[in-house]
């Protein structure tokens, strides 16, 4: 067999999909499954860890200060007007684009709203998402409730957009007994059935190998039954965990096995306390996706438009070819702080933070886009805000005075059922509980101890 016939069949390999009826030379490169010698004469590189890299004789060294950033995409501006004038008006009806903003304008008063709580000591902890709203609610709207989610801590508006409702949002914020995750997490660590939505973890970067796994699994699953209605797993952190070596690991894994997955980094410029320019050298986080062979764009977190059309197109490419991943970085301003822990004054000048406040943000700009349109105007703005602040605060009454979860919840869920030595361990921290009832308030507790034998 010629050395021609044996590459192709390399490629075919390597590129094969159960849905395709013949390879694409779109496929990404890909490294030869066997290696065929050098042949005399050759112009490019045939060595196995290569991809048709061309000789020279020119010594050079790579410098990325050389070399153009990568662009940012946009549709529209600060001031709310499309920036390319002779392209058609993004292709999203009007009250879905209402919908973005009351979800936008939701998730920011709940934020301060609990900010404060946690201030007048009434809540733990609590991370709102000031500056970037906008890349949450308008990449969610992109995926199906099928499609999985795997969340850092900033993406309230991901679970606004899917259906997460307020009293949702409290249950888990107050640990009581309507937290679908039984009171066992601190708070802002949100999760959900359905739509599908994973438990947010508090160690950074872990979600990321976990959604390049769940997308394998995703990918064998299509593998065993082409019919069925194929997902994708949005993955969304900071620029901080891409700092991680497991952003890294999930990457390569990623790229090497075709998930079909959508990472999504918020680059909001400062981590948990570090600014960009302490954390790397090189061009942003996009640089590291083109570094693993992953189809990668870069986008104004602040316009909406811009990260629904990048997310919609990114959802599209990772079930192609049998499943690809794709990596987007949303550039954005963190406004607000770190957490309810942090005071990023520490690390950056107030006049900064007012200035992107009052200038540019996701929420101002598509208020301008839709006041353009004459879709929204200074009376609907006070009186949705006013409507919203009440809802949140009575969700927040109800949450404050609910009951926690029954205490027998703490030994449920580890194993399918209950085993013997749990059921010992129930039976004396009843009896304990019983013998010094004065030593242990249960009020808060739904049903005491009924349950704990």
């Amino acid at each position: 067999m010629s050395s021609r016939a044996l590459i192709q069949g390399s490629w075919r390999v390597a590129c094969r999909s159960p849905r395709a009826v013949t390879p694409k030379p779109t496929c990404a490169p890909r490294r030869w499954t066997s290696s065929i010698s050098q042949r005399p004469g050759s112009d490019r590189v045939l060595f196995p860890g290569a991809v048709n890299s061309k000789f020279t004789t020119d010594m050079s060294f790579l410098k990325a200060s050389d070399l153009p950033a990568i662009p940012t995409y946009r549709v529209i501006d600060s001031d709310g007007e499309m920036v390319d004038k002779s392209r058609a008006a993004p292709d999203v009806s009007d009250e879905e684009v209402l919908t973005w903003y009351k979800n936008m304008l939701s998730v920011s008063i709940m934020d301060v709203v609990m900010f404060e709580a946690q201030r007048q000591g009434r809540l733990s902890f609590y991370m709102v998402s000031a500056g970037e709203e906008g890349i949450a609610v308008a990449s969610a709207a992109a995926l199906t409730p099928d499609d999985v989610v795997f969340a850092q801590y900033r993406e309230a508006g991901v679970f606004q957009q899917r259906g997460y409702t307020l009293k949702n949002f409290m249950g888990q914020l107050f640990a009581n007994c309507n937290d679908t995750g039984k009171g066992r997490n601190m708070p802002v660590h949100y999760g959900q059935n359905y739509p599908r939505m994973h438990t947010i973890s508090s160690p950074l970067a872990t979600q990321i190998p976990h959604a390049a796994g769940a997308a394998y699994a995703l990918k064998l699953q299509d593998l065993q039954d082409p019919n069925r209605d194929r997902r994708i797993v949005a993955c969304y952190f900071g620029e901080g965990a891409a700092s991680e070596g497991d952003f890294h690991a999930a990457l390569n894994i990623a790229a090497t096995r075709s998930c079909p997955v959508v990472f999504v980094c918020r680059n909001n410029g400062f981590a948990i306390s570090t600014p960009t320019l302490e954390q790397y050298r090189g061009d942003g986080i996009a640089s590291r996706g083109v570094g693993y062979g992953i189809d990668t764009i870069r986008v104004d977190g602040n316009d909406v438009f811009a990260v629904h059309e990048a997310m919609k197109e990114a959802r599209r490419l990772a079930l192609t070819d049998g499943g690809r991943p794709v990596l987007i970085e949303a550039m954005s301003y963190r406004v607000s702080h770190h957490s309810t822990s942090d005071d990023s004054f520490a690390y950056r000048a107030r006049v900064e933070v007012e200035d992107w406040k009052r200038r540019d943000n996701p929420i101002i700009r598509l208020r301008k886009w839709l006041e353009n349109k004459g879709l929204w105007n200074e009376e609907l703005e006070k009186e949705t805000r006013d409507s919203m602040r009440k809802a949140v605060l009575k969700e927040f009454s109800e949450a404050e005075r609910e009951k926690k979860p029954p205490l027998r919840e703490a030994f449920e869920d580890v194993y399918e059922e209950v085993t013997e030595e749990a059921r010992a361990q129930m039976k004396e921290l009843k009896r304990i509980l019983e013998t010094y009832p004065d030593e242990y308030d249960l009020r808060p507790y739904k049903d005491g101890v009924k349950g704990l034998d």
